[in-house]
C-alpha cells in the first residue's frame, strides 16, 4: 500500500516519517540501525536494516577514502617504504 509523506526538517537535516506500520512490518524499532540507498533508477531510495555487528560504513566516503590512499601511495610510495624499512 503506498503511504505518501512530507520531507520536513529536523536541525540540519531533511528527514521523511516511516509510518509504524512499516516499521513493525520490518522489525524496527526507535533506535534501529538502516542503511538507505538510491536505487538504481534513481527515483526512489532503498531502507533495509543494517547488519547486526557490523559497522554501517557511509560508502561514499569510503570510495573518496580508497582514491586519497591510491592517489597518496602512487605519489609518496617510494618515500613510505623507505620510512617503513627504518
Amino acid at each position: 500500500m503506498e503511504q505518501v509523506q512530507t520531507v520536513f526538517k529536523a536541525g540540519n537535516s531533511n528527514v521523511v516519517a516511516i509510518p509504524q506500520n512499516l516499521l513493525r512490518s520490518m522489525g524496527l524499532t526507535k533506535g534501529s540501525k538502516v542503511v538507505i540507498e538510491a536505487a538504481p533508477t534513481g527515483e526512489a531510495f532503498v531502507v533495509r536494516k543494517a547488519e547486526k555487528g557490523k559497522a554501517v560504513a557511509n560508502r561514499a566516503a569510503t570510495v573518496e577514502f580508497k582514491k586519497w590512499l591510491e592517489q597518496v601511495l602512487e605519489e609518496d610510495g617510494k618515500v613510505l617504504d623507505e620510512l617503513a624499512v627504518r
